[in-house]
């Protein structure tokens, strides 16, 4: 999901994974685990902030993008690759919101940012600890096993350079009271977003960015 929005009067361009709230939300979202099309909307929006020079923030929140044969002939990994290399030449300031799960290539087509944020008990890795245990052990069942290995707590990820700020969730987490995380999280991304308040931004016409739609 995305589109424009205004935080404390400035305009950004929000995009996240909606993984749904009830069952039937859930299997209507795929769980957060989006097709191509999905990524390619994403895309278009970024081309939007580079041509109006808006701020972008990602919020993301998803297993992994899907892998099933439809996704594949859709152009799953043409989408995916495309949104990274837009992101890493973006004119304009991405912050970038690690807020639940943060797995494989459908959290990082979504992560590629100036600032890179995660929820204290939010998880960040190239693949979940389940494939990971499949593929060394043949075993999914040893994902907990495979999760020490990863380092994808935010504490872990911080002490290592990959993110650049943890936000600290309310005790018992963040579901406990999302108003108050809504908050936090509100006063850290306009932080971040402060930081780049007086960089111009860089021309698109010489980034090879170009603003037609797919």
């Amino acid at each position: 999901m995305g589109g424009l929005a205004e935080l404390n009067g400035q305009t950004l361009i929000i995009i996240g994974h909606d993984r749904g709230g009830t069952p039937e939300e859930k299997a209507a979202s795929h769980d957060g685990k989006a097709y191509s099309e999905g990524y390619r909307k994403s895309l278009r929006l970024m081309r939007l902030a580079s041509k109006f020079r808006i701020p972008v923030v990602t919020l993301v929140d998803c297993p992994n993008a899907q892998a099933n044969y439809e996704s594949e002939h859709r152009g799953i990994a043409h989408a995916l690759a495309r949104n990274l290399a837009t992101m890493a030449n973006l004119p304009t300031p991405i912050i970038s919101v690690i807020i639940g799960e943060g797995g494989s290539g459908g959290a990082l087509a979504l992560g590629v940012a100036d600032r890179v944020l995660m929820l204290e008990n939010a998880i960040y890795s190239v693949i979940s600890p389940e494939g990971a245990a499949a593929i060394l052990y043949r075993d999914a069942g040893r994902a907990e096993t495979v999760s020490e290995v990863l380092k994808l707590t935010a504490q872990d990820l911080h002490s290592l350079g990959i993110i650049d700020t943890v936000v600290p969730e309310p005790e018992g987490g963040a579901h406990l009271d999302p108003g108050a995380t809504a908050d936090t999280l509100k006063s850290h991304v306009l932080a971040a977003l402060r930081a780049f308040s007086d960089i111009p931004t860089i021309d698109s016409s010489t980034t090879g960015i170009r603003n037609t739609a797919i």
